[in-house]
């Protein structure tokens, strides 16, 4: 998976926001605010990370359980899918 072109994420005074640029602009005109876990699987999707290396990275980086990497990366990736920020 990978985020599509067009969507950059920005740290502004220790929060972190997802714009569009570009001509992505046009069609989608909202500001996404993630937290840091959000931030950081941002990231690795940019990178072209699969869900299971998210859920790997999620417990190396945080130390959770993987039931709860799991469910938290699915939630995250379904956010991400249905608002079309990904391929």
């Amino acid at each position: 998976m990978k985020i599509k072109e067009g969507f950059i994420l920005r740290e502004i005074a220790g929060s972190y926001h997802v714009i569009a640029v570009g001509a992505i602009a046009k069609k989608f005109n909202a500001i996404i605010n993630l937290n840091p876990t959000g931030a950081f699987l941002w990231k690795l999707l940019e990178k072209g990370a699969s869900e299971e290396s998210l859920v790997q990275a999620l417990t190396a980086e945080y130390g959770i359980d993987i039931e709860l990497a799991q469910k938290d990366v699915k939630e995250f990736v379904n956010g991400l899918k249905g608002a079309e920020l990904i391929d």
